[in-house]
């Protein structure tokens, strides 16, 4: 599918990157270790099981998906997969798979690996393919190189490709079968297939990756390793930078203040391509298990004392846009604007709440709930602080509660200690990936970014269903262009707006977003000049 994010980019960010910021062509230099920023550091680094950016961050140089995302007509190219075929009716997909690929532990990969991770794996455990893959019933083997996934619904090819990138990532069943994959060493002494090998983990210090001498990609990796500087402080990330101790800073882990200063340093480049495939929103994550937040009228309430314009003005300083609904506008298959909109409006927020009978009290205070901003950015911790204010603006009083990523993401999605939550959602090109987990009812406790809210909609349900049953694309955009008005009808959760990311590199570091998912990806066409 086309996004239209590289020219929104273009036309955003532009005046404010490096001459020569894409740090391409010249003739790629063999040696060294790129040093990166690394701001967290999560508990299961395994992309079979936990489908995250902040997992694939580390994980993608080590272990690789089926297919990647690339900036070609068709939008994909080969992994571990050299192609797929979908059936007609829609019940199966053909994967042949590359050849003598070996993991890092010596061992052959093949189909038996792909049939394991799938049904194992990817179906039982990993966050977003337990709906993803909910039908998929079985895993052909043939021959070591053929792995033909079998559904017991049809299942669009469309689908499928999209899903290949975040989805597909293969570990070696030999290390996982027979034990409890959550509880598996491997989920942090990964073992793939990928250029770079895992060596070790210093918590708090870093991660160490090492070139892979026998990757099938040879020559590549240009790179001999990769360090992965743990610095949870942004200011001493920029400062990193300059002083030339660090190589490089993803998913715009400087300070957007700092943007436009460093850019204009010699020897720094600030980037913006590599993650047009990669979409994020701010969200107003919302516990309906709450009686007063079950009623739309106070949710809506909420969408409206909301200041769209303010929060990407401020907060994003101008680097965002306002959201519409749960699709960012960026995609143009499936997008609509046609649902319903909340613009900001505290006089018509608080007579919603006067409606549902939450009347201000001689304090002022309706009532009052705990809020607890997702801890992974700037902008949601900032956005946390936001709404605090604006909540109040309407008589609802709301107490900040600050956690590390492992606690934020226990109390919200295994735990449902929360009222509200600022969420962070990734867009991963298909509504069916990543977005409608967000909407779906019935999911068990502790699937992370997923609906723990305790919303549920039957209407809501069946369009998803259908919607990821459809073989017909019109069809299949059609359904989704429901499921967007119906989200924006229920607000389960309430959207606010939706941003990419910034890289800041050092100029010599070449071959910076080479493809949509340049951050989670592989990294093996990556060098340094001398």
């Amino acid at each position: 599918m086309k996004l239209d994010r590289r020219a929104f980019l273009a036309s955003a960010l532009v005046p404010l990157l490096s001459p020569g910021a894409s740090l391409g062509a010249a003739t790629p230099r063999r040696g060294g270790v790129l040093v990166v920023a690394a701001d967290t550091e999560p508990r299961n680094l395994n992309p079979a099981l936990v489908a995250s950016n902040g997992v694939f961050f580390v994980a993608s140089k080590v272990v690789e998906p089926l297919a990647e995302m690339a900036y070609t007509d068709a939008g994909l190219e080969p992994r571990l997969a050299l192609s797929w075929e979908g059936s007609r009716d829609g019940r199966s997909v053909t994967f042949r798979l590359r050849p003598g690929v070996r993991f890092h532990d010596g061992t052959p990969f093949t189909s038996a690996d792909v049939a394991y991770c799938a049904l194992e794996l990817w179906k039982k455990h990993q966050n977003l393919g337990r709906a993803f893959f909910k039908d998929l019933e079985a895993v052909d083997t043939p021959d070591p190189h053929t792995a033909v996934l079998r559904f017991s619904e049809p299942t669009p090819a469309q689908l499928v490709a999209n899903a290949l990138p975040p989805l597909t990532a293969v570990v070696p069943r030999r290390l996982f079968e027979g034990t409890d994959p959550l509880a598996n060493p491997h989920n942090q002494k990964l073992v793939g297939t990928g250029p770079f090998r895992f060596v070790e983990h210093k918590p708090g210090q870093y991660y160490r990756l090492e070139r892979n001498p026998d990757y099938w990609g040879a020559p590549l990796p240009w790179l001999d390793g990769i360090v992965y500087r743990v610095l949870p402080d942004r200011g001493a990330i920029a400062a990193a930078l300059e002083s030339g101790e660090i190589h490089l800073a993803a998913f715009s882990a400087v300070p957007l203040a700092d943007m436009k200063r460093l850019a204009s340093v010699p020897g720094i480049a600030v980037i913006a391509e590599g993650y047009e495939g990669i979409t994020y929103q701010i969200t107003v994550e919302i516990n309906h298990r709450r009686k007063e937040l079950a009623d739309v009228r106070v949710r809506r309430a909420i969408a409206h004392a909301i200041d769209r314009d303010f929060v990407v003005r401020t907060i994003f300083l101008g680097w965002a846009k306002p959201a519409t609904g749960p699709v960012p506008r960026f995609d143009k298959a499936f997008y609509t604007d046609d649902v319903p909109s909340y613009p900001f409006d505290p006089a018509r927020a608080e007579a919603l709440l006067d409606a549902a009978g939450y009347p201000r009290k001689a304090d002022g205070v309706r009532f009052a709930v705990e809020l607890m901003p997702a801890p992974w950015f700037e902008q949601t911790r900032q956005m946390g602080e936001y709404l605090r204010q604006a909540l109040r603006t309407i008589g609802i009083e709301a107490r900040l509660v600050l956690k590390d990523p492992a606690g934020h993401q226990k109390a919200v999605y295994t735990d449902h200690a929360f009222d509200l939550a600022i969420g962070s959602p990734v867009y991963r090109n298909d509504p069916a990936i990543s977005t409608t987990i967000l909407y779906e009812s019935g999911l068990p406790a502790g699937v992370p970014f997923s609906n723990q809210y305790g919303y549920a909609n039957p209407e809501m349900d069946r369009v998803i269903r259908a919607a990821a049953r459809a073989l017909d694309p019109e069809e299949r955009a059609a359904l989704y262009r429901r499921f967007q008005r119906l989200a924006m009808e229920d607000l389960p959760i309430v959207p606010v707006c939706e941003f990419t990311f910034l890289t800041v590199a050092r100029t010599s570091v070449r071959n910076v977003a080479s493809n949509p998912r340049w951050a989670v990806s592989n990294w093996a066409d990556c060098w340094l000049e001398a």
